[in-house]
């Protein structure tokens, strides 16, 4: 058995400590500085870190509500932050829980039903999810103005477009959640089947319980890419009352003015939905992340 010095320890244990404390200081830091701008007074995106004269005018008016300075001057709320941030809610919670149904039964079929061609198919979905979005925005502007044109709930300005464009994405989940479903041992199924239940009653009762880990997993991670996307919303979305928080917090850097108080503050609040939803499903995260990266 080998026996370390008790003051070699010592110091291991306090280089350790030391290296995590720096590393939470520098992950914490740019965070604070946000949450310092949001109190200071005035747009500014420099000063201390400490505000000089903390303020609350920024947090009123990306709440909704009008400010009133010391010199009795009143400040209404520039846009509506509050409704920005519900639609990415919704927009949210609607292409998660369509992505995860999407995703979960398709792998389950191709994890257990043995079919002609399902190795290419899921190659070929494989190959297709290695493109960028990005090169796809002109073709979705192009195909939902078209579409707008024989109903504007799927054309331009539409949140029902964008869903759609979400649940377009879900190929990789499927390749996730298929993975999850090859690591369950198939005796599974022929003890179901041996019981009398159906291909549906075996996925509805036996496997989807199992599988709400790697669905946690899956569907924080479709709730945080809706949230934060800026390129996809930014080109389907135009009024000011369907933006999205990501995408109508631009109007907050124009190039004649920059309000980067307000803009601190609406940052902020776009990170409380994911935060919970975070706290919600953190304690499958760990056993999904890992379980689901058994096999590919």
């Amino acid at each position: 058995m080998i026996v370390e010095n008790r003051r070699t320890l010592l110091l291991k244990k306090f280089a350790a400590h030391g290296f995590l404390i720096g590393f939470i200081v520098v992950i914490m830091f740019p965070f604070l500085m946000v949450v310092s701008i949001s109190f200071r007074e005035g747009n500014f995106s420099v000063g201390t870190l400490i505000p000089t004269n903390p303020t609350l005018e920024h947090w009123y008016l990306a709440l909704g509500l009008e400010y009133t300075r010391a010199d009795g001057t009143v400040v209404q709320p520039p846009y509506p932050v509050l409704l920005w941030m519900w639609n990415s809610i919704k927009l949210g919670i609607i292409s998660a829980a369509g992505a995860l149904a999407i995703a979960t039964i398709s792998a389950y079929a191709l994890s257990r039903i043995r079919f002609r061609g399902r190795m290419a198919f899921l190659d070929s979905l494989l190959i297709i999810q290695m493109f960028p979005t990005t090169l796809a925005l002109v073709a979705l502007y192009a195909i939902f103005d078209t579409m707008g044109g024989i109903s504007p709930v799927i054309g331009l300005d539409s949140h029902t477009s964008l869903v759609l464009v979400y649940l377009s994405g879900v190929m990789m989940h499927i390749w996730t959640i298929k993975g999850y479903f090859d690591s369950v041992d198939p005796a599974l199924d022929k003890a179901a089947a041996i019981d009398g239940a159906t291909p549906w009653q075996t996925f509805r009762f036996v496997f989807l319980p199992l599988a709400v880990p790697i669905m946690a997993v899956v569907f924080v991670l479709v709730f945080i890419g809706v949230v934060n996307d800026y390129p996809i919303a930014s080109i389907l979305l135009r009024s000011e009352e369907n933006l999205t928080l990501a995408t109508g917090s631009r109007f907050y850097l124009s190039e004649f003015e920059y309000r980067w108080g307000d803009f601190a503050a609406a940052a902020i609040l776009s990170g409380i939905p994911i935060t919970v939803v975070f706290l919600i499903a953190q304690r499958y995260l760990v056993s999904g992340l890992s379980e689901g990266s058994v096999k590919g």
